[in-house]
């Protein structure tokens, strides 16, 4: 059984062939980056036309890696939300259509499932159930997950999501777009200890998020440091990194102990983050329990998760009909398997 997945939530066309005994055969990924560089973000309507250049290209160049042709795929499985409006109706038109040129089946998939769904395209999946830690620019999200498709929402940015602050922080600092991972690296050249940030929502229970305070004491710690030289400006990235970072690994404690799960992964965007890893990661040693994400390549948006996703939910028939229909907000708990 061979999946096409196309994604195009945002600002990454991503394109991967997924077969169930072969595993990942194609992956083609163009990221938007350059193109939104000068306006300091992503501007929907010019990530919408970059989705229409790129998909059907990236489609062919998927077909050819992995040496196969239309008649091989099972069915076209497409991010159907969350994300911009523009871009998914970009990647599900495409998908319904070529779905039915083909004669095989459609399957709308969701984005962020499509990131939890992620480390199960390595070598040592995790096993169920364990609780995820989804981190990207639009979500921050604590989820208690039992199987696949069953999943309960524990927390979540009521604000800023993780992403999103460290790339406004970043562009406080001067810093060009997309500036979260460029953040991250100056911090590492930084004394964290200078200066210190609050670590929001830690103070009481729950397992919500906020991060615009965070940022607000940046921005006013940049303000009050004007004009700083590079050194300062390193030590305000670490300062405000290990404060999220701290936020981050305080919160996922605190769901591990509420669940008493044992198993934690974490995926999307700033997953990629190396304090984050190596902090999560020194929690797990110590509380004797196991850690799973993605290899690098799968922490941005791509076609590999929604690939193996579209595959998890064609082997329970749950396909598309013909109405092209996306979801630009689209709560994963209002997901099922079986729905």
């Amino acid at each position: 059984m061979k999946i096409l997945g196309i994604e195009t939530s945002c600002d990454e066309t991503g394109i991967a062939i997924y077969d169930e005994q072969k595993g990942l055969l194609a992956n083609q990924l163009y990221s938007q980056i350059s193109l939104h560089a000068d306006y300091g973000g992503v501007v929907p309507e010019l990530a919408s036309r970059d989705h229409i250049r790129k998909t059907v290209p990236l489609i062919q160049a998927a077909l050819k890696e992995a040496n196969l042709t239309s008649k091989d795929i099972d069915a076209v499985a497409y991010t159907a939300g969350p994300g911009l409006v523009g871009a998914l109706l970009v990647g599900a038109s495409i998908g319904r259509a070529l779905a039915y040129a083909w004669d095989v089946p459609s399957i709308e998939v969701h984005h962020m499932e499509g990131h939890l769904l992620a480390p199960m395209l390595e070598d040592n999946p995790p096993e169920f159930p364990f609780i995820a830690l989804l981190v990207s620019g639009g979500h921050t999200q604590l989820i208690k997950v039992t199987e696949i498709g069953q999943y309960q929402l524990l927390g979540e940015s009521i604000d800023d999501a993780a992403g999103e602050a460290f790339d406004k922080t970043a562009k406080l600092l001067g810093i060009d777009y997309p500036g979260g991972s460029k953040l991250s690296k100056l911090a590492q050249l930084g004394n964290g200890s200078r200066f210190h940030f609050p670590r929001p929502m830690t103070d009481r229970p729950g397992l919500d998020f906020s991060f615009s305070g965070l940022k607000t004491a940046a921005a006013n710690t940049i303000h009050q440091n004007q004009p700083f030289d590079e050194q300062t400006k390193a030590d305000i990235a670490s300062a405000f990194e290990d404060a999220l970072v701290d936020t981050l690994v305080i919160k996922s404690k605190r769901a591990l102990e509420q669940t008493g799960y044992n198993r934690l992964v974490i995926a999307g965007g700033v997953s990629a983050n190396l304090t984050l890893r190596n902090r999560l990661a020194e929690l797990m040693q110590k509380r004797r329990g196991q850690i799973y994400y993605p290899r690098l390549a799968f922490c941005t948006d791509n076609g590999a998760m929604i690939a193996y996703a579209g595959m998890v939910r064609f082997k329970k028939q749950q396909f598309a009909d013909l109405a092209i229909n996306v979801k630009p907000r689209w709560p994963l708990s209002e997901l099922s398997i079986d729905r």
